[in-house]
């Protein structure tokens, strides 16, 4: 079951209920921001602080990072991660699939404010899974006449215990880039957190996977071969907005992602799809 609720400041979201879990979608930035198995618990970290409100990017869950990630090479003083956390989405369809889980279609299309900030023509599509699993494409399609170049991000944020017992494997052997320290590495163990990280791997076709104290998720990545691994920290943490001051102890993101060397150009009229399956695994 899927139902279109509108919030009393007049914000659009969807939910969606089967046998298999439940999820919570805003129609702003296509962005999912609850996914809970009907077994299990909330799989992705939203920030109580946070607000659905429009015109602002909500923080946590998955925002797509889009038509580019980080800040803008050409102009810093365009928005971060892009301009489609805060677009609004259309809802093209949705359906019950035959094995019970839920389909969930939306599209953004080019218009004249974002030309303003980026300059081409593009359909941008948003696919969800609903099932024992969460699974999202991110489509997007050249319009234009002439190439274009993108980088992007399904900025997952994860639900953790707590993060001093979070380990991610999975990336070992792979290269990285530091953004703190803004050279490059090659990750030997698994990763702990005992400080701020902010790197983006190279050369991953395998899945990850996240082990916290209570359970373990699976990612499984398409179209993309950099993965992203972040957590704040106690410092950053506290400069930043819409998060409480303690909120580094309860989550952490895997994002699934272009970006550096993963780059993509995607010639006119031809698209290019971005997937991440992400599976919490029942412990024995």
């Amino acid at each position: 079951m899927v139902v279109l609720k509108k919030l009393e400041n007049g914000f659009d979201i969807l939910e969606i209920d089967n046998e298999f879990a439940s999820a919570k979608i805003a129609l702003q930035g296509g962005h999912i921001y609850h996914y809970e198995r009907a077994d299990d618990k909330q799989v992705l970290w939203v920030s109580p602080s946070s607000d659905l409100e429009l015109g602002k990017a909500i923080r946590g869950g998955i925002p797509l990072c889009w038509p580019w990630f980080g800040m803008n090479k050409e102009d810093e003083n365009l928005p971060q991660h892009g301009f489609v956390r805060t677009s609004l989405f259309h809802l093209e369809s949705s359906q019950k699939l035959e094995d019970g889980s839920t389909q969930v279609i939306l599209l953004l299309c080019d218009s004249k404010e974002s030309r303003s900030v980026w300059n081409h023509r593009f359909e941008l599509r948003v696919e969800f899974i609903i099932s024992d699993s969460l699974e999202i494409k991110l489509t997007t399609k050249n319009l234009d006449d002439q190439p274009f170049t993108i980088t992007q991000a399904l900025h997952t944020y994860f639900e953790v215990s707590n993060i001093n017992d979070v380990k991610i494997t999975g990336l070992e052997e792979k290269p990285y880039f530091d953004a703190l320290t803004t050279k490059g590495c090659v990750q030997k163990d698994a990763i702990i957190f005992e400080q701020e990280v902010d790197r983006v791997y190279q050369e991953v076709q395998d899945a990850v996977f996240l082990k916290d104290a209570t359970r373990s998720i699976q990612i499984n990545n398409q179209g993309s071969s950099s993965v992203v691994v972040w957590n704040p920290w106690i410092e950053k943490t506290k400069r930043m907005s819409a998060m409480n001051d303690d909120a580094y102890k309860t989550m952490v993101c895997i994002e699934s992602a272009n970006a550096l060397d993963d780059e993509r150009s995607i010639q006119a009229q031809e698209n290019h799809t971005i997937t991440a399956i992400i599976t919490p695994l029942k412990e024995d």
